[in-house]
């Protein structure tokens, strides 16, 4: 496996796992699992750390599949150098950069992770279209 498929499958995994704490937290506020597993009139209200995560979760999501066709496109067209590499690398990092620092509200540092993962992808496209 290259270094850029297994940065996709830790981002994969990454995105997967995001929704534990959440869905968690709605149990330990809310009325209960039994509130939970049904179909409540009325979503239960997260605790401020736990809704920014959902929202990281949510921007996680929109990015995993351009990061994942990007890599899988170059894997496919046999494009892997230094720079896609780092690029893995670096998206991976700043997706979890970005997931801490959304629930830790830590505005700054979450646009720059964010800018940062984009760059990554940003240089994936680069290389693979100008391959």
């Amino acid at each position: 496996m290259t270094t850029e498929l297994f940065y996709l499958a830790a981002a994969s995994a990454l995105t997967g796992l995001l929704w534990v704490p959440y869905v968690l937290n709605r149990l330990l506020v809310g009325p209960g699992l039994l509130h939970e597993v049904g179909y409540p009139a009325e979503a239960t209200v997260l605790s401020p750390w736990a809704a920014r995560l959902k929202k990281a979760h949510e921007n996680a999501i929109q990015n995993l599949p351009v990061f994942g066709v990007l890599v899988l496109a170059s894997h496919v067209a046999g494009i892997s150098n230094e720079a896609t590499v780092w690029a893995a690398i670096i998206y991976f990092w700043a997706r979890v950069a970005h997931a801490v620092a959304y629930a830790s509200g830590i505005p700054w540092v979450r646009t720059l992770s964010f800018s940062v993962g984009f760059g990554s992808q940003a240089l994936f496209a680069y290389l693979l279209l100008t391959h």
